[in-house]
């Protein structure tokens, strides 16, 4: 990506390297992406002194540096100490395709997290990668998680990612051949004009790419079938890989055809501003092709998260049915039938760090005398409103909990259910952790055998995940 980098910084293996003080720790930089977050939140219509938020800025800045940091790392530098000697590989014309006793070596299973380049959110993936060694030298085999690693801290698109990874190993190793498959999952996009996820929810979006090099570089030769054969029980099929280039944009990141409010079709031109100049300060080029329209889409999700239309339907909707039941006897005891809404799914987004967190919501209540059950898309708009808001998953629970609870008398419980992409696109990037938090109001607080039989309720196997 010749485009990267800044005058004078060395490249490698499409990899901006730099001299130590200047790039992943500028602090210049860091701050001018810490400014450009500011007018982002102020654009959100939010107080940037709030408690809550006041060092999202830095947070924010942290985690963008931290997961583009493979512009400033090289992979020569990984590769040149990890080459070790392993007799009997010499390629000769009596030896199969990997040369000597040596066959494919294959890499399952590593997973990381690295930005979409089109709306510059995290998406998660999983890299299988192999070589076929020659000339009696074989990679230490943590560094094929490490070149991965490098590529994917960056703004990428899969199947330029796969083809990246391909080239440096083939580069730096010199085999026979490098083989690798990516399952590649982006975060679910719901239709936010609509009052509720529901039926417009679209799910994890997927896809598998692959490149080859060397002997791999036909896919129909006899090596990918066993590359294939020991992925078999990964869920792979090969006749479901992309071909390279006929990939299109459309059918991976959906946020080039989600749909914003049509109060906020105007774009705020300094949140516009604001994003082009986090892309800047990254290192990247904000005219480069692929990134051109990636400010409005970035903004256009962050818009999102401060739909008014949905918040005056559901307090219209709120009103009719808590004047309804300020009309009842309320307090004369409830209907002993345990009531449930289960895998109410929602999107929102991570008030500290600006990154999207995903789940189910579940919900349980009794119904008191003089009031009704609720309906699901009542249930569903509850939950669904105060999800694209700036938030935390425990204020989450708790204001569903606390806004159910007047419609039916009181008594309700409340589970939600998460994947928090801040918990691994960053930091400790612990792949496959999912966080439960729980809201308890009336007889919920007191009753065991009630929030037991509720929980007892919950399937194990509709959680939303990445993985």
């Amino acid at each position: 990506m010749e485009h990267l980098g800044e005058v004078g910084l060395k490249r490698e293996n499409g990899v901006r390297m730099c001299d130590g003080k200047e790039c992943f720790e500028n602090e210049s930089s860091t701050t001018s992406i810490e400014d450009a977050v500011k007018v982002l939140l102020m654009g959100l219509g939010e107080d940037i002194n709030r408690e809550g938020i006041r060092k999202t800025p830095l947070r924010v800045a942290k985690a963008l540096r931290e997961g583009t940091r493979g512009y400033v790392q090289s992979v020569k530098e990984i590769v040149e100490g990890a080459l070790f000697p392993e007799a009997g590989l010499d390629h000769t014309e009596f030896a199969g395709d990997a040369g000597g006793v040596g066959g494919v070596v294959i890499v399952r299973d590593l997973e990381f997290y690295s930005y979409c380049e089109s709306c510059m959110l995290p998406f998660y993936f999983k890299c299988h990668v192999g070589y076929v060694p020659s000339a009696q030298r074989v990679l230490g085999l943590s560094k094929l998680s490490r070149v991965t690693n490098v590529f994917a801290k960056r703004l990428q698109e899969p199947q330029r990612l796969a083809n990246e990874v391909c080239s440096a190993l083939h580069e730096g190793i010199q085999p026979t051949g490098v083989a690798v498959v990516l399952q590649c999952k982006h975060i679910p996009f719901s239709d936010m004009e609509s009052n509720s996820l529901g039926s417009n929810h679209k799910g994890v979006m997927g896809i598998l790419v692959s490149s080859g090099s060397g002997v791999f570089e036909n896919k129909d030769a006899n090596l990918w079938a066993d590359f294939f054969g020991l992925l078999q029980f990964r869920g792979i099929e090969k006749d479901k890989i992309h071909d390279k280039g006929s990939m299109d944009d459309q059918c991976w990141c959906p946020s080039l055809s989600s749909k914003v409010s049509s109060e906020n079709e105007e774009l705020n031109p300094a949140m516009l501003t604001a994003v082009a100049s986090i892309l800047k300060s990254l290192g990247e080029d904000p005219t480069r092709k692929e990134l051109e329209g990636t400010p409005a889409r970035y903004t256009k999700w962050l818009i999102n998260f401060k739909c008014s239309s949905i918040e005056r339907a559901l307090n219209c909707w709120l009103g009719i049915r808590t004047n309804g039941a300020l009309n009842t006897n309320e307090g004369l005891g409830f209907d002993e039938k345990l009531h449930s809404e289960l895998n109410l799914p929602f999107l929102s987004q991570c008030e500290h760090h600006l990154l999207p967190f995903h789940g189910v919501v579940h919900i349980g209540y009794f119904v008191s005398k003089g009031f009704h059950p609720i309906e699901k898309t009542l249930l569903q708009s509850i939950v669904h409103f105060y999800g694209i808001k700036l938030q935390v998953q425990e204020r989450l629970t708790k204001q569903i909990a606390e806004t159910i609870s007047p419609l039916i008398g009181g008594n309700v419980i409340v589970v939600v259910e998460a994947s928090h992409t801040c918990m691994i696109s960053r930091g400790i990037e612990k792949f496959g952790s999912n966080t439960a938090t729980i809201a308890t109001l009336g007889c919920f607080c007191t009753d065991l055998g009630a929030r037991t039989s509720f929980l007892e309720s919950i399937p194990n196997d509709k959680y939303i995940s990445l993985r």
